[in-house]
């Protein structure tokens, strides 16, 4: 039986719960049904992105109830709130994809301030949206009060034409549309099944890359991110992330306990080993800014490209995360790494316990092809790989996940936002050894960082995603594969070399030695560097316009705060 006894002296829930001068605040409890036993319990946010935007989130709220069932198992008091999500399948391909990037700082943000407003001992995060799992856990390292974050599930896969499909099949079915390859009845059949469930995006898109980091981590319990959304094991899992926080509670373990230099570096290696989104080159070293860790886009990526890639999972590959759950989940994963001994075994994680004793019993199922032993992979290199060069000063990252192809050369073709080059792509005003250049579309330049999946899914509906590149300041979707490059720092906005491109320039991509040069002189560079002017953008007010005022570079996870390092207090000893 828990220990029902709390002192408060240390809490931040004493500030509205004990103490004569308190009356006027628990009177709002009592308002809520509370009891004078459960006002006197440690307080605990439960935190969630539930909404009906999406399939992704739409499962949150029921998970909810049951990790407030586990709090109060374990004699703490739930507090159950909301926070927004911008779900990246439904703003892609638009103008609404510039909210995406920002809402997972404004996720960060609003969790923050509600739970420093009500003064909540610890927390239990649910997320299952690409820009909300990191956003949580965010908000989970910058307040360090003990927390555990829980995955909202995958969804089931598709079928059609007996075959298992997800939604970047309808994403490549719009250009095999396009370019006469699909019929108006074959399409709408397509996307009436590709989505049969609640639950995020099935391949190792970014939400299942996020959610495979917070196991990985420590923040989640080893196991939890694995069921599909709809499955009742979720709601099992739910109950033992509340009967977990409160365990942390106990023993004081924080986030930043668990989240360290090493734990970092088991989260890039396993979203190499994966072939997991380019997007964890943004959020990791995000993640990192908030517990004080400086850890940038070339760190990931070299520890990325260290990793054997053993995971044959779309969109490189063949599987989707439902099958890794039927296999045994993640945990089969990270066992894999861990006998090969390339995971820091020794990192804490909220089971109270290490990395390693997490997974000892685990045994890696041999007769399965999802995930390969680490003695026979995919490739020796991981299937993420940074980039450097005098296109890229400051770095840019590549999927090579599923890719024979890692040399591309060719000419620029030049557009200064995404509409623009989709037209292009959708007209096929273009030709093989095109290198697409979309620039003006970085985190300020955006501003937000767009992803760029309609257009790449629609050059591979068209049956070229081999025969071009793309590069961009801004983001390619976790499902997008191919020689597309992202995250190109300095952006087009605050003068890059990306900036000053034109049509026709030569550019070599080497992503076996990690380079991306454009082949001109330094004098030819400083010359149009002289020219060049910054160019304006129309948001000019509200939430963009003051991200746009905020946000830093790309390489540097694209952060709006100055971070851990700058504190004078950390939330939890308030």
């Amino acid at each position: 039986m828990p220990d029902n006894t709390w002192d408060k002296s240390r809490l931040p829930s004493r500030h509205v719960t004990v103490g004569p001068e308190r009356a006027p605040h628990r009177s709002y409890y009592y308002a809520m049904g509370m009891t004078e036993e459960e006002i006197g319990q440690p307080l605990v946010g439960v935190a969630t992105c539930w909404n009906e935007a999406a399939p992704c989130n739409i499962a949150l709220s029921r998970q909810a109830q049951s990790v407030k069932t586990g709090v109060k198992a374990a004699a703490g008091t739930p507090r159950e709130f909301t926070t927004i999500t911008v779900t990246d399948g439904i703003a892609m391909g638009h103008q609404g994809m510039k909210s995406s990037l920002a809402s997972r700082d404004a996720i960060a943000d609003t969790v923050e301030l509600t739970m420093r407003g009500h003064c909540y001992d610890a927390m239990v995060g649910l997320a299952g949206c690409d820009k909300s799992l990191p956003g949580m856990m965010m908000a989970m390292l910058r307040l360090n009060v003990p927390s555990v974050f829980m995955y909202g599930g995958s969804i089931l896969p598709g079928t059609y034409k007996g075959r298992d499909v997800t939604v970047v099949d309808v994403f490549e079915a719009v250009g095999m549309h396009a370019a006469g390859r699909m019929s108006d009845e074959d399409l709408h059949e397509l996307e009436c099944v590709a989505c049969p469930s609640a639950g995020a995006c099935g391949g190792q898109f970014t939400a299942n890359t996020m959610a495979t980091v917070s196991e990985a981590i420590g923040l989640a319990l080893p196991g939890s991110a694995g069921a599909p959304a709809p499955y009742e094991d979720r709601d099992k899992w739910a109950v033992e992330s509340g009967r977990a926080v409160m365990e942390l509670l106990r023993k004081n373990i924080r986030p930043r306990d668990i989240v360290t230099r090493e734990s970092l570096y088991n989260a890039a290696l396993i979203v190499g080993a994966t072939g997991g989104s380019t997007n964890a080159g943004l959020h990791l070293p995000a993640m990192a800014h908030e517990a004080g860790i400086k850890f940038t886009l070339q760190d990931v990526a070299e520890i990325m490209r260290k990793a054997p890639y053993i995971g044959d999972l779309k969109p490189g590959g063949r599987y989707v995360a439902f099958d890794v759950y039927k296999i045994g989940g993640i945990p089969v994963i990270v066992k894999a790494l861990l006998d090969a001994g390339l995971l820091h075994g020794d990192c804490m994680t909220v089971t109270g316990k290490s990395l390693a004793e997490n997974h000892r019993e685990v045994i890696f199922p041999v007769d399965q092809d999802v995930i390969r032993p680490v003695s026979n992979p995919i490739s020796e290199t991981g299937g993420v790989v940074g980039l450097k060069g005098n296109l890229a000063p400051d770095g840019a990252i590549v999927k090579i996940a599923g890719m024979k192809e890692l040399r591309f050369e060719g000419t620029a073709l030049c557009f200064d936002c995404e509409e623009d080059a989709f037209a292009a792509v959708e007209s096929r005003a273009y030709k093989p050894g095109d290198v697409i250049i979309i620039r003006y579309e970085g985190p300020k330049g955006g501003p937000g960082m767009r992803e760029m999946l309609s257009t790449t899914a629609a050059l591979y509906g068209q049956g070229m995603g081999g025969e071009v590149a793309l590069i961009t300041d801004g983001r390619f979707s976790g499902a997008t594969r191919g020689f597309c490059i992202g995250h190109v720092g300095p952006e087009a906005a605050v003068g890059g070399p990306i900036a000053l491109l034109r049509d026709g320039d030569r550019i070599v991509i080497d992503a076996e030695k990690g380079t991306i040069d454009v082949e001109l002189p330094e004098e030819e560079l400083a010359r149009r560097r002289a020219e060049w002017k910054p160019r304006g953008t129309d948001y000019n007010s509200g939430a963009l316009w003051k991200y746009a005022q905020l946000v830093g570079p790309a390489h540097l996870g694209a952060v709006t705060h100055p971070g851990g390092a700058a504190e004078t207090h950390v939330y939890a000893d308030i």
